[in-house]
């Protein structure tokens, strides 16, 4: 069942996502946010609004798909150290070959 607003604790940052797309989502958030905070403060003071807890939940899942897109640029410097030492280790091995 869907909840409307989300609540922080139960907001799910999406599986599967590339690079790009992690950037695009996060750009979407920020500016849903940008938007809710505008309406928040437009409101009066009594008003029963829910913006405040919609912000919350969308600045959650903001916080949780940034968290993928700086592991994934972990995981992008890993594999290309990994690549560089492999490169380095074949370039070695053709050296050896020559002078043997």
């Amino acid at each position: 069942m869907t909840l409307y607003p989300p609540k922080p604790e139960s907001v799910r940052a999406p599986e599967h996502l590339s690079h790009e797309e992690i950037r695009k989502s996060l750009e979407e958030l920020d500016g849903k946010i940008k938007i809710l905070q505008g309406r928040a403060h437009a409101t009066t003071a009594d008003s029963n609004h829910t913006y405040h807890e919609h912000i919350a939940a969308l600045e959650r899942k903001r916080s949780l798909i940034a968290e993928k897109l700086n592991a994934s640029a972990n995981d992008s410097n890993q594999s290309t150290w990994t690549d560089i030492k492999n490169g380095i280790d074949g370039l070695a091995d053709d050296i050896k070959k020559i002078w043997q």
